[in-house]
């Protein structure tokens, strides 16, 4: 393990310019006769697996249950349930919302220990949930899901869980009270998501199970298979905002937690294995997206202004809640833009990697494509490019935002999300409150890029009554802001100051609770 930028980390000037056609130009003849029974199957992250504000909770508002709301397919599209009070791990806006409602959108010094009480009594009865009551049983279940993803993942994870390592791992909880915590919440959570039936099927992985539905169908047992992986491979370093580049035991499920960020030749080694049992899978498409660059996630905040006139880095990166006035590099934790910029560089590796397998299986007629959420991301970024010209490369462009998105008074952006005390947003509205993962239109701006792919590759979109969609097909982006309490009407104790959250990060632990990796 090393936080030197290891040799084989290629450090570029400009982040690596998107891929706009997800053919990559090359020609592929695919016969689309029959009808697959599986629509869509999705093997992924956090990211597909809908978690928001710290908590996987509504998995009907996950971007693949948006597609399949828009192909007329959600109440056939299996996905994992969460019920409690907020799902799995730890959900920061139930939690800011019960504080804003005992003590009001903001907390003076004399409610702070009272503030502390209500936080741990939410606490107990989460851990309650899951540990001793409704949510503690291991659900007997027999049906495979079409959304196989599960937060925290990385590409090692989708290749090795499976439910008897689940189940060797959950040991007996302890109810703590100054350690609260659902202890074991990825292994409940993943429980949900694979089949604990037939006892003899608990050695299967996700790629078992997709193979699995695969073969249900003749030729093509999926009509649309996307493969979304590969974030968690570099994401600790701005979670923990430590950089470790990975070394021996990084393809072990027990050693690998010693790193924050994989190196690249480590990633393709990774990857292979991936490519060869997504291969196996009977999917008639099969599209592959891209990590985005971690570091323009609101949980870690440039400091100051940009190290050079033209650069899209910041000296320093912190939590959110830290100003620039009071970040002091000697006791705030930070990475350094040198240490963003070689991660950024890494994962620029990764997906030209990802981009090398998806050239290959359509060179040899596979009707594979890529979706490039690297891009999105980068058109996305207003303090890196948005706000800075200078610093643009020359392929950016700003991302177009969606007809019900684009009207919205004050703009969506990817700063971190505040309230303007008066019932309504004040800024971000893109990132949940963790800091990470999409709000519910974020969510859906990654369902619409994928239907775009989707309908290169021929796929028919349908009405609930079963009529066809004709061109364009777009997401219904006033049901997602009807859903989106965040946007919508978040907790206005996360007011500009973003002190209720420095607050919970020093007495909660919010970080390590709402984004455990």
């Amino acid at each position: 393990m090393t936080t030197k930028v290891p040799a084989g980390v290629d450090i570029t000037p400009q982040a690596r310019m998107p891929v706009e056609d997800p053919t990559l130009g090359i020609d592929v003849p695919v016969d689309r006769s029959g009808s697959p029974p599986h629509r869509l199957v999705t093997i992924g992250d956090s990211l597909f697996h809908g978690f928001q504000s710290g908590a996987v909770y509504q998995t009907d508002l996950s971007a693949p249950a948006v597609v399949a709301h828009e192909l007329g397919w959600l109440d056939q599209f299996r996905r994992p349930q969460y019920s409690g009070p907020g799902g799995l791990p730890f959900n920061a806006e139930l939690l800011f919302r019960e504080l804003e409602r005992r003590h009001g959108p903001s907390l003076n010094p004399l409610e702070v220990p009272l503030a502390l009480f209500t936080a741990r009594q939410w606490m107990d009865v989460l851990e309650d949930y899951w540990e001793r009551g409704p949510g503690s049983p291991v659900p007997q279940s027999t049906g495979i899901p079409h959304n196989l993803a599960m937060y925290g993942w990385d590409l090692r994870d989708a290749l090795d869980q499976t439910v008897d390592g689940f189940l060797a791992r959950i040991q007996a909880p302890t109810d703590g009270f100054v350690k609260q915590g659902v202890e074991n919440h990825t292994e409940r959570a993943a429980l949900r998501l694979y089949p604990t039936l037939p006892v003899a099927g608990r050695g299967r992985t996700v790629f078992d199970l997709a193979a699995e539905l695969g073969d249900e169908g003749g030729e093509h047992g999926i009509e649309t298979l996307v493969v979304f992986l590969g974030s968690n491979n570099a994401l600790r370093s701005v979670v923990d905002l430590e950089v470790r580049w990975s070394g021996e035991g990084y393809d072990d499920l027990d050693r690998k937690g010693d790193y924050t960020v994989w190196h690249p030749e480590h990633f393709r080694s990774e990857l292979a294995e991936v490519d060869q049992r997504v291969r196996g899978i009977k999917a008639r498409h099969v599209i592959w997206c891209t990590v985005p660059h971690v570091t323009i996630a609101p949980i870690c905040h440039g400091v100051g202004s940009k190290v050079e006139p033209g650069s899209r880095y910041y000296p320093y990166y912190t939590r959110p809640w830290i100003s620039d006035r009071a970040f002091d590099q000697r006791r705030h934790p930070h990475i350094t833009a040198e240490q963003a910029r070689a991660v950024d560089s890494a994962i620029d590796q990764y997906n030209e990697a990802i981009t090398a397998l998806v050239w290959d299986a359509r060179k040899e007629g596979a009707d594979w494509y890529l979706l490039d959420l690297a891009g999105v991301l980068d058109r996305l970024a207003d303090r890196r490019y948005a706000e800075d010209p200078n610093a643009r490369p020359s392929w950016w462009t700003p991302y177009p935002m969606p007809n019900g998105l684009a009207a919205l008074d004050p703009p969506l952006t990817s700063g971190f999300l505040t309230a303007d005390g008066r019932g309504g947003r004040a800024g971000g509205g893109l990132f949940s409150l963790d800091g990470v993962h999409p709000t519910t239109v974020g969510y859906g701006i990654i369902a619409q890029e994928l239907i775009r792919v989707m309908r290169r590759a021929g796929v028919v979109f349908h009405r609930p009554d079963g009529s066809v969609r004709p061109d364009p097909v777009t997401v219904d982006f006033a049901r997602l802001l009807r859903r989106d309490t965040l946007v919508s009407h978040p907790p206005q104790n996360v007011g500009s100051g973003l002190k209720v959250l420095a607050w919970a990060e020093e007495a909660l632990n919010l970080v390590g609770r709402t984004l455990p990796l």
